[in-house]
């Protein structure tokens, strides 16, 4: 999951940079290794849609849909993707449709609302047509026909250019800041950054109460990796947009971009800062994703920035002294605080597991076992000590298996030896308690309720020779060995 996440944030960037062909490519990377997740369709499509390529963009909105129906953002993606289809009545379904789980959604309320202005608009510039006559065959005086006019799904007609000189003073600061803001976008997709940057800046000119124009700059220098410069025009566009009773959509997305500049400066701490800064403004999956990211981060950064082998050591006499008293819990103590100041040391899991063992904590015993043969296989007192608490748990074949790799490492070490001849006398001297053992093993007793292997057992009773065939299946070889080495069957 966490591959995917890093894709998704990937493609979130990209997306957020307008790069859609970067964002296209991340997110489909993520669905190929998580495609149950909705999330990653709905920003595909959004991808798509922002690219323009609307008959991908509906696929996967409908795609979201199918994963989650009661999702908001799934209807209102199908509804973009739609409008940019022209396919007007199946967008102001999807928004209609989207409503119904969230009436006050705002995003789907201005779709619907959009939808419907561009019917109408469309209706108009159709002029007047009589009511219940096809628009497409108006006849005429004499039968002939009118030509063929296009119907509401066709490209309705574009808008007149507004007249710069009908504006008020405060319309044309805007109008000239937008135009701006496009050509600065134009510059930004071709990676022409001192363009955007000089198309931005004069957007700011014409109109400096807009927070988007600052958080477009703030793109561009998070881009060319000046991320002093990006902090410092995302906090100057947030104190704009803060005057300007700014959406708090846009207010978010400054917070988040500080955070992912710090995470790109891996000072996690500043990142989770504004990371939960944009999750109090607005929170989105995106922004908790990349919060617990960087939580992740910080948590291993304090894990290491504690780790001390010197430290580590005073820590380890200490724990042996008390083990040499006999306080064997306060010896878990230094031998814990041991391991989180050198936690790739073999020997302190060891030391720590011989006091398990004294506690009867035979489980915790087992699993720093464990832990310290993961850590070097070769560590041969692992494997014994291992072996010595299988016996206290009364799993002598296990036990013996554990001597057994000892003795692999050193065939002369005296204590895997004794361990293994105490498990074989065990298994020869008293066979109703090793039977007694074995069946007390929660894998012996899985094994021996299988009714295919109870089959497998009789057949190999009343026909010896069918141990052979049954041994060149991996999956029954690995059950019959399990019950050959409990005790449970012999084969003479």
């Amino acid at each position: 999951m966490d591959k995917v996440n890093e894709l998704k944030e990937k493609g979130n960037n990209a997306l957020n940079a307008e790069k859609f062909d970067e964002a296209i490519a991340a997110y489909t990377e993520a669905i190929a290794l998580d495609g149950k997740n909705h999330v990653l369709f709905s920003n595909r499509s959004a991808a798509y849609a922002k690219a323009k390529k609307f008959a991908e963009a509906l696929e996967d909105a409908e795609k979201t849909i199918e994963l989650n129906p009661s999702w908001p953002k799934g209807y209102s993606r199908k509804g973009a993707a739609a409008a940019g289809l022209h396919d007007y009545m199946k967008a102001f379904e999807a928004f209609n449709e989207g409503l119904k789980y969230d009436p006050q959604n705002a995003i789907l309320l201005q779709g619907r609302q959009e939808i419907t202005a561009s019917v109408l608009n469309f209706m108009q510039s159709q002029g007047d047509i009589p009511m219940d006559i096809d628009p497409q065959h108006t006849s005429a005086r004499g039968g002939s026909k009118r030509a063929a006019s296009p119907t509401p799904t066709a490209q309705p007609a574009k808008p007149a250019e507004p007249k710069v000189e009908d504006m008020s003073e405060e319309e044309r600061k805007k109008y000239f800041a937008k135009k701006e803001k496009e050509l600065g976008n134009a510059a930004y997709k071709k990676k022409d950054f001192e363009a955007a940057l000089k198309h931005y800046n004069a957007a700011i000119e014409h109109d400096p109460t807009d927070i988007t124009f600052y958080n477009n700059i703030a793109a561009v220098y998070f881009e060319r990796k000046e991320y002093d410069q990006c902090i410092k025009q995302c906090e100057k566009g947030i104190e704009i947009g803060r005057e300007n009773r700014a959406d708090f959509k846009l207010i978010a997305k400054s917070f988040a971009r500080i955070g992912n500049t710090y995470r790109k400066l891996e000072d996690y701490k500043q990142a989770k800062i504004y990371f939960e800064k944009a999750m109090s403004e607005h929170r989105t999956p995106e922004i908790k994703t990349s919060l617990s990211e960087v939580e992740v981060k910080i948590k291993e950064e304090e894990r290491r920035a504690y780790i001390d082998p010197a430290k580590a050591e005073e820590e380890k006499e200490k724990g042996n002294e008390f083990f040499k008293k006999g306080d064997y819990s306060n010896a878990v103590k230094h031998y814990t605080e041991a391991i989180k100041r050198n936690p790739d040391d073999p020997k302190l899991y060891s030391n720590r597991a011989a006091c398990y063992t004294k506690l009867a904590a035979f489980d915790l015993g087992l699993k720093d076992c464990d832990t310290c043969i993961k850590l070097d296989e070769k560590f041969i007192k692992g494997y014994i000590r291992k072996g010595k608490i299988l016996q206290g748990m009364q799993q002598t074949s296990k036990a013996s298996t554990a001597y057994q790799k000892a003795l692999e490492i050193d065939p002369n070490n005296a204590e895997a030896i004794e361990g293994y001849r105490q498990c074989s006398m065990n298994f020869q001297r008293n066979p109703q308690e090793v039977l007694k053992n074995a069946m007390s093993d929660p894998e012996i007793q899985q094994i021996l309720k299988d009714p295919a292997m109870r089959m497998i057992l009789e057949q190999m009773q009343n026909e010896p020779n069918a141990v052979k065939d049954h041994l060149q299946n991996p999956a029954i070889a690995d059950k019959i060995m399990k019950l050959l080495e409990s005790g449970i069957i012999q084969i003479h």
